[in-house]
């Protein structure tokens, strides 16, 4: 047989979910990688710098080559939500926050950009100061990237209300979200 790495996630460690079926690494043009025990992560990610994680693949799997390959990995950026450059919209289920600042990680093309509004999970209508409209677009390639609305960037009030993230993106992805305070 033949493998894929494929991405599985636990907040306890017992219990595991896989959300996202699809391939997260592919065996790639390498014939060798075409066997089984390929594309196997091994254990642990190495946080080796701010902007950089390594993790280690097994290739060529019962060849006389059988190797370790370094990959180099964005830091929480094991996927994203994205959209092309003719734009897409995402919205978050309700959640309930503890702090006092968004950030985001994030990355966009030149042309790209990214919005948030946050909503009332209630009625799906947008806090007020908090719309569209109250963000101007952001651009460029950020890990931990604070999210303003008309200069204010805290959300302390809205903390331990439900609230639905809604995301506009242009030729961008999101790949963490967290509030910090």
């Amino acid at each position: 047989g033949m493998t894929d790495a494929v991405m599985m996630s636990s907040r306890d460690g017992v219990h595991w979910s896989r959300a996202f079926p699809e391939a997260w690494l592919r065996p790639g043009l390498d014939e060798r990688n075409w066997t089984h025990r390929n594309t196997t992560p091994a254990i642990g990610i190495l946080p080796l710098r701010e902007t950089e994680w390594s993790m280690y693949v097994s290739e060529h799997y019962g060849w006389p080559d059988n190797r370790l390959r370094r990959l180099s990995i964005r830091p929480w950026g094991f996927s994203s939500i994205n959209a092309g450059c003719r734009g897409g919209e995402v919205m978050t289920k309700p959640l309930t926050f503890d702090g006092s600042e968004l950030r985001i990680n994030f990355s966009t093309s030149a042309a790209g950009s990214i919005r948030i509004e946050l909503q009332d999970a209630g009625d799906n209508k947008a806090i007020p100061g908090y719309a569209l409209d109250d963000m101007d677009p952001v651009y460029g390639d950020q890990l931990d990237f604070p999210v303003s609305w008309k200069g204010r960037d805290n959300v302390g009030a809205l903390a331990g209300r439900p609230v639905i993230l809604c995301f506009v993106l242009k030729d961008a992805d999101v790949f963490s979200i967290r509030f910090t305070h």
